[in-house]
């Protein structure tokens, strides 16, 4: 049996007081009864599991309106920890983390291509040997390796079906992690975990439904409805950067004409500033041309105003098929959020179907470069502390 399994977890009954200690933390044995409707001696008992298995610690006394003062449970964020890997497609980021997030260790490597699928898992492999020596920690604690992967993912198997931007197909890799490691690992479009990496460490427990997409080389978006990561029939759900918005546009890496990434990628708008700044084609890049806009370059903002109303257009669209209570923006392009975000929210607002559709949230996440590492990591976190919503 692989180390890092949820053998911690051997019930609904567990998983849900888990939960719930987690989300409404500090909390006491008689809240959590009243909370969740489990019987008084039942929570007692799996308390006492969890507390035995270092994932809950007592804390100080808390208030009462009369006789003993309850004692307060909290998540013991120390016990155990989770890798996780934002692999690609230009560099391979790796980070330790306690149950919290606290990110304890972290790794980098470059891509160097072209790459066969040994050698990509190969860098993987580095980065989570080069964690492991470095990390003081046991590493019997560690639970997991969370993997978040741009392009098409089984997320049931593990594999990287289609990796566009690295040119590769069907990597294996959570066959081949996981006999390598003896550990759980948990693969994901990184999209989708950035996603769930929102829904748990980005503050939005309120929301019942989501979406985090993702522009930087493509555009991808992850959906999370009830806390759950929605996938759709074959695992293709979110694929909005090949959202056709024009049918005589330019010729994406799919083969179709005219998707949205085409037009609003990072390479897209680097290619469309330099026609206009009359540069070489690979002069600038969108970093560059954000740069020019900051320092007041009027063709530059211009550019990244244009790109916010085709994203604008693109997330209508995307509005009006799943109706997500929120939307988070990352990813490379939205550096450039300050041009580009009103433009955004401009164009849902004109041109979403209802009023309530006009008015859906729209904001940059507050994680940051990070944000696709923490969805690597809520991989893990979700399974250990929601394994029954899975």
């Amino acid at each position: 049996m692989q180390r890092g399994t949820f053998q911690l977890m051997k019930s609904v009954n567990k998983s849900i007081i888990l939960n719930k200690i987690r989300t409404s933390e500090p909390i006491s044995r008689a809240e959590i009864a009243k909370e969740t409707k489990i019987t008084p001696p039942t929570v007692s008992s799996i308390v006492k599991e969890l507390i035995e298995q270092g994932l809950v610690k007592e804390s100080t006394l808390g208030h009462s309106s009369g006789g003993r003062k309850p004692t307060m449970l909290h998540i013991n964020t120390g016990a155990y920890y989770v890798i996780g890997i934002d692999a690609g497609p230009e560099t391979v980021e790796c980070i330790l983390t306690d149950l919290a997030g606290g990110i304890l260790q972290r790794t980098s490597s470059l891509l160097k291509k072209p790459l066969t699928n040994e050698t990509f898992i190969d860098v993987l492999k580095e980065n989570v040997y080069a964690i492991l020596g470095r990390a003081d920690v046991n590493q019997e604690k560690i639970i997991g390796i969370g993997i978040a992967m741009h392009g098409v993912v089984d997320a049931e198997t593990g594999m990287s079906r289609i990796a566009p931007i690295l040119n590769l197909t069907n990597i294996p890799i959570k066959d081949v992690l996981e006999q390598e490691f003896n550990l759980t690992v948990r693969v994901e479009n990184d999209a989708r975990a950035m996603a769930l990496g929102e829904s748990w460490f980005g503050g939005r427990d309120d929301a019942g439904s989501m979406a985090a997409v993702n522009v930087g080389h493509g555009v991808g978006a992850g959906i999370v409805i009830n806390g759950k990561l929605y996938h759709g029939a074959e695992g293709i759900a979110g694929e909005l950067g090949h959202m056709i918005i024009d049918i005589n546009g330019e010729k994406c890496e799919c083969g179709n004409r005219g998707c949205l990434q085409t037009i609003v990628s990072g390479k897209a708008i680097a290619k469309r500033g330099n026609k206009r700044l009359k540069e070489s084609p690979d002069s600038l890049t969108a970093k560059d041309l954000f740069e020019m806009a900051e320092n007041g370059c009027q063709t530059c903002i211009e550019l990244f105003r244009e790109t916010g109303v085709m994203i604008g257009i693109g997330l209508t669209n995307f509005i009006h098929l799943v109706n997500p209570g929120k939307i988070v923006l990352g990813g490379g392009v939205m550096k450039g959020g300050r041009f580009i975000l009103p433009a955004i929210r401009e164009t849902i607002q004109q041109k979403a179907l209802t009023a309530e559709a006009r008015q859906t949230e729209v904001t940059i996440t507050k994680l940051g470069d990070e944000a696709t590492l923490y969805g690597a990591v809520s991989l893990l976190l979700a399974e250990l502390f929601d394994p029954v919503l899975k």
